[in-house]
């Protein structure tokens, strides 16, 4: 008995993550549902890693037909999962790939169930254009092809070997969008101005060329992010060329940085045993890293980054640190509570507790996002009220 060609195999995993997708409730429309099942992901990812549940650091091992076998490289290639295909901007060796560890990936294959939600969400019709922002692999690129036809899809990508690797697995599947190697950020100037527009990236504020480059009434779906944590998923109708203004559909959703736009290298200065002045708080470290109340600390500490290290004594501490201005926080357990010790020309910690304090003064509230030329502000519950103003 002779074993199914991969294309058999292909395409009933590809109808068994469809009917994954849409048992979540985000793949929702007929339309989508036959471009999951229609685009051959496997095309878009013939090699790539995944990461491992080993303890300590996190690691990265290799995927390919070769490695692991035809059957277990396809299936991995349609589980619900982000395949990454590139580390720190540098090219993998897949002649001698190797498992990978303390490395920040930069390229990948998004997990299908954030690509289709990011899809509907875009609420897209037959005769629209969209410009999307990162082409990465090019599977969504291929499955918006496939909804609205290649010439209505305009690509930009920001690394000319991941655009060119896109640009062929489109090609071999039979699609042909407009693609551009280019700058994200600066979106498809020259273009007419899109309908929708969407970011496989995740970016600190909307660049104001997105807005310009979509028409007055279209959306843009985005993944805002800080330096600590993702903000999120927005989306956004375009009112003119410079303002735009939505709400958050999600804390969740996370995409790797806009290259332009990662932290820098540097933490800052780590403040010596002395400075500062201490005081007891009622909040510890753990709320950095909730879904809710890390949002509202990202939103307070917009260049802050976090990290936790022992002291002489062994006692475990959490640091805060702007390097913009060096000002700090420093959190230690203080029996059954915490301390914190601040310093710096702005009191980090302070910050956090008064946007928590309005957080919870205002009840079950949703935020949103307004952009105009001059600043970008989320707001919690309306327009006009408590709000913290996004990096430019």
């Amino acid at each position: 008995m002779t074993e199914p060609d991969i294309d058999t195999v292909a395409a009933k995993l590809r109808h068994q993550l469809a009917e994954q997708l849409a048992a979540t409730g985000w793949l929702r429309s007929p339309a989508w549902r036959a471009a999951v099942e229609a685009v051959p992901r496997h095309e878009f990812v013939p090699r790539f890693y995944v990461e491992t549940d080993a303890p300590g650091l996190t690691t990265w091992v290799p995927v390919t037909p070769e490695l692991v076998g035809l059957d277990k490289w396809l299936r991995q290639a349609y589980a619900d999962e982000t395949l990454i295909t590139q580390f720190d901007g540098c090219e993998i060796d897949w002649a001698d790939p190797q498992p990978i560890s303390n490395a920040h990936p930069t390229s990948s294959s998004t997990l299908p169930t954030l690509v289709v939600r990011m899809l509907e969400d875009l609420q897209v019709e037959d005769d629209m254009t969209v410009m999307e922002l990162g082409t990465g692999t090019g599977y969504s690129t291929a499955l918006m092809c496939h909804r609205l036809g290649a010439d209505r899809v305009l690509s930009v990508e920001t690394d000319p070997e991941v655009a060119s690797r896109a640009r062929d697995a489109l090609t071999s599947c039979g699609y042909r969008p407009r693609l551009r190697v280019g700058d994200g950020l600066l979106g498809a100037d020259g273009s007419a101005p899109s309908d929708r527009t969407i970011a496989t990236m995740g970016v600190r504020s909307i660049p104001a060329a997105w807005v310009r480059q979509t028409r007055p009434g279209g959306l843009i779906v985005a993944t805002l992010r800080g330096w600590m944590r993702s903000l999120g998923l927005v989306r956004l109708t375009v009112e003119d060329e410079h303002t735009a203004h939505g709400r958050f559909l999600s804390s969740d959703p996370s995409f790797m940085i806009a290259r332009q736009q990662d932290a820098p290298e540097s933490l800052g200065m780590l403040p010596s045993s002395d400075e500062g002045t201490t005081r007891h708080t009622r909040y510890g470290p753990e709320l950095l890293t909730k879904p809710d109340s890390g949002f509202v600390a990202q939103l307070a500490l917009p260049h802050a980054r976090s990290f936790s290290m022992p002291g002489d004594d062994g006692t475990m501490s959490t640091y805060v640190l702007d390097a913009r201005n060096d000002a700090f926080a420093v959190l230690t357990p203080d029996g059954e509570g915490w301390s914190v010790r601040q310093g710096g020309p702005v009191l980090l910690w302070d910050a956090v507790e008064q946007a928590l304090a309005l957080w919870h003064a205002a009840g079950p509230a949703e935020f949103g996002l307004t952009v105009t030329p001059d600043a970008q502000r989320v707001w919690l519950g309306a327009p006009g009220g408590p709000s913290w103003r996004l990096p430019a």
